[in-house]
């Protein structure tokens, strides 16, 4: 019997030390956050390079292969920014669209609770 009331205080005192820890930690910690929107920058600023990068390989080779003057380049170089300013604009919309998403979620959790 010793045995079966020491299983019961040790899961009583689990079950204190899981609800102080819970009671102590915050909601969402400020560096996820933080990395979170660092991450989103970084891919935006990869999506433009890669654009231009893009661009520019495709209008050089052109260039290249046809022998012209470096119409081609400034050409596609100008097309690959158009492309990467469009796919960072829907990236923004990505975000901007998650986090009205996430504010909808918060703005109508109080009014359940008060019901």
């Amino acid at each position: 019997m010793a045995d079966s009331r020491d299983e019961e205080r040790l899961r009583q005192l689990e079950a204190k030390i899981a609800a102080a820890k819970s009671a102590r930690a915050p909601a969402k910690p400020h560096q996820e956050e933080h990395y979170s929107q660092a991450q989103m920058a970084w891919r935006m600023v990869i999506e433009l390079v890669a654009g231009l990068g893009i661009g520019f390989g495709i209008g050089y080779g052109l260039d290249v292969l046809l022998g012209t003057i470096p119409i081609f380049l400034v050409l596609f170089t100008l097309l690959g920014l158009a492309a990467g300013v469009q796919t960072m604009l829907r990236t923004a919309k990505e975000v901007q669209a998650k986090k009205q998403a996430q504010a909808g979620q918060q703005d109508t959790a109080p009014d359940e609770r008060d019901e």
